[in-house]
């Protein structure tokens, strides 16, 4: 490893589900591509490890033809997988650091260079299936992207906490929004509380904008659940769409619902809308007290009627305010500096076992 202040190797290593950065939905991949760029700017000398159709300013190794969720011809994901893997494995000589962001495949793979990873856990670490897993793999470093989110593994290899950050750039700062709407952005499913956010702007009166995805586990939850309530004049149902028009539905909205009904391990879409001055409106799961600053960038509720009342005065809070809060606490900046402590970090950590 590198002396303090020593540019350092790094491979970042992607899932292959999205592009990095996503064409459409994606978050996993688009802190990926806004860490990636901001180690490349630091000086760093960065190689990521992505589908082909990724975009980067690092040196790219193409690990599948383009993003595995948007490829017809991919029938088993796993193997695409299992090849990138192999891939980095026959090239980690050549670098200070493996930064890994897609769960756990590669675990027991990359044991034997243990104190030259890092892996970054995305997702949700409730389910007793991991338990025991993180049990056995005590010594594989990890950081995990909240304090809430670590909490069912709490003796796991934890090294760091980072939340996330994006570039100041990414989603425009718009401080006067013509829409006049509320807005939802994410995913379509149970925990995601879609229901809830329809509910909201009903009782606020208030036009809502759904900007959402829907995985094939949630078909039928969408056409049961959520097609019978897209006829009221108020919600307006987008579907998916690009970076481009994600930026234009946030700047202009009100205010982001955030009606969560799980443990959400950050929410990317609280701090895409925090960028672009709109405040969030959330209930309190998750890693959303960790974000949200009450009556500052937002309002945490416990109920329709709360988030209804909370809507209806969002005027109040200034959406510059909203702004520099988001630029102190979670630009790509200061994400990219707290993993350089973490990589550096692996360092101290082998040079005292050894």
């Amino acid at each position: 490893m590198p002396q303090s202040g020593d540019p350092l190797k790094i491979a970042q290593i992607a899932p292959l589900a999205e592009s990095v950065p996503p064409q459409l939905y994606g978050g996993t991949e688009r802190v990926v591509s806004y860490l990636t760029e901001e180690l490349v700017r630091l000086g760093h000398e960065v190689t990521l490890f992505a589908s082909g159709d990724s975009r980067t300013g690092a040196r790219l190794v193409p690990c599948s033809r383009r993003a595995l969720r948007l490829d017809p011809a991919v029938k088993d994901p796993l193997a695409h997988v299992v090849l990138m893997l192999e891939k980095v494995r026959q090239r980690a000589h050549e670098f200070d650091v493996l930064h890994f962001h897609a769960d756990h495949l590669h675990l027991p793979l990359f044991r034997p260079c243990a104190r030259k990873t890092v892996t970054t856990l995305h997702g949700r670490l409730d389910l007793p299936d991991l338990a025991p897993l993180y049990a056995e793999f005590h010594d594989m470093p990890l950081v995990s992207i909240s304090a809430s989110q670590r909490r069912p593994l709490a003796r796991a290899g934890w090294i760091g906490t980072v939340h996330h950050g994006l570039a100041s750039s990414v989603c425009p700062f718009n401080g006067s929004p013509r829409g006049g709407y509320l807005a939802f952005l994410g995913r379509v499913s149970p925990e995601k509380g879609l229901e809830r956010a329809i509910a909201i702007a009903r009782a606020a009166g208030t036009r809502l904008r759904i900007a959402a995805k829907v995985d094939a586990a949630d078909q039928r939850y969408f056409r049961d659940e959520i097609a019978p309530l897209l006829g009221d004049p108020l919600i307006e149902f987008l579907g998916e769409v690009s970076e481009r028009q994600k930026w234009d539905l946030l700047g202009n909205a009100r205010a982001l619902l955030f009606p969560i009904d799980w443990p959400e391990p950050f929410g990317l879409a609280m701090i895409e809308a925090m960028s672009c001055g709109t405040p969030v409106i959330a209930w309190p799961h998750g890693a959303v007290p960790e974000i949200v600053d009450p009556g500052v960038t937002g309002y945490i509720v416990g109920s329709v009627a709360e988030a209804a009342a909370a809507a209806g005065g969002i005027a109040r809070l200034d959406r510059e305010q909203v702004r520099l809060r988001f630029e102190e606490r979670f630009s790509a900046a200061r994400m990219a500096r707290d993993y350089v402590q973490v990589y550096r970090s692996l360092s101290e950590r082998a040079a005292s076992a050894a």
